[in-house]
């Protein structure tokens, strides 16, 4: 899903296309994806865009007199910027936004067709749709410190819900909190002092690097490589990237239902944050990986684990190896 860094990017370059300029009309092809009744299409139609901006994960494009096109492109969601009058695809089209400039295109390639378009008028109605997270390049470190702490999930849970914090999702907050060495699975309100400075500081170095990054991948081009899994993301993804730690390539991703297999080869679980330990004789690895919540990244050195990555199961966290 498209987060705080690929919208940034999307945003700029949508309000660089077409603010000042004249929806001349929306060409929809999936009944699925208008949440809406009114206004209609033809209420946007003719009006000249005000400007485009994010809301939590939401793209907004503002026209004149309060009108807005709100999208959320959930996981599959992809936008393509065409020249004026282009088709919509037959296959994953959904939409078209078309201006005098060029047309965009909304594409989904999904089956469950969770992206969505709203449209409404008046900013009553937009704030609406806001489900309150906070901005975190617009807050400080003792509100962060306030929000985290205040709310009885775990961190992973924390920063990706919209309505604590805005814009982070999965692939995200798992680079995040590999960064300031964080459990996922430890409570905000369990954080001391200088741990919930670090998180903070990861979550904008973070997502400050990856909007850099992705910047300087588009250029002047309309990005269209948008996507969860980054080659270069050193726990999210594809794993082709080696561990920050320790050196070692993502091997495997272990669920907590293969705790016991896990455990019982630490020689003494109160020294395994300090020494490596062996896996099963001739067994090289980890089980095959199970995805689902509760992830612990390992490291594998040959016969040995020697790093636990910090992004681990709560039960885990004392053995990480920093």
């Amino acid at each position: 899903m498209p987060e705080l860094p690929d919208l940034t990017v999307y945003v700029e370059h949508l309000d660089e296309r077409v603010r000042g300029q004249r929806l001349t009309g929306i060409r929809l092809t999936s009944p699925f994806l208008l949440r809406t009744v009114s206004p209609g299409v033809a209420d946007l139609a003719g009006r000249e865009v005000v400007g485009v901006r994010r809301l939590a994960k939401q793209i907004v494009i503002e026209l004149a007199d309060e009108f807005f096109a709100v999208l959320h492109l959930m996981i599959a969601g992809r936008l393509r910027w065409y020249a004026a009058g282009k088709a919509v695809p037959k296959r994953n089209g959904l939409a078209a936004f078309d201006f005098a400039t060029g047309t965009m295109i909304l594409t989904e390639a999904s089956k469950k067709k969770r992206a969505s378009l709203r449209l409404i008028r008046g900013r009553p109605a937009l704030t609406a749709l806001d489900p309150g997270g906070l901005e975190i390049f617009a807050i400080d470190g003792d509100t962060f410190f306030a929000r985290l702490r205040a709310t009885p999930h775990t961190l992973k849970r924390t920063l990706t819900d919209q309505r604590i914090f805005a814009g982070i999702g999965n692939a995200y907050s798992d680079e995040i909190l590999f960064r300031a060495g964080l459990s996922p699975f430890k409570q905000g309100k369990h954080l001391t002092d200088a741990e919930a400075h670090t998180l903070f500081t990861a979550c904008r170095d973070v997502l400050t690097e990856w909007t850099a990054r992705l910047r300087t991948e588009a250029g002047a081009t309309f990005p269209d490589k948008v996507t969860a899994f980054h080659d270069a993301m050193a726990v999210h993804g594809k794993y082709k990237q080696p561990c920050a730690v320790c050196g070692s390539p993502v091997q495997r991703i272990v669920h907590p239902d293969k705790r016991d297999q896990l455990l019982r080869h630490l020689p003494d679980r109160r020294q395994a944050a300090r020494r490596p330990f062996p896996l099963a004789p001739a067994q090289g690895r980890l089980p095959q990986a199970h995805r689902g919540p509760g992830r612990l990244i390992v490291r594998l050195h040959g016969e040995t684990a020697q790093c636990l990555a910090t992004i681990s199961d709560t039960p885990y966290s004392r053995l990480t190896i920093k």
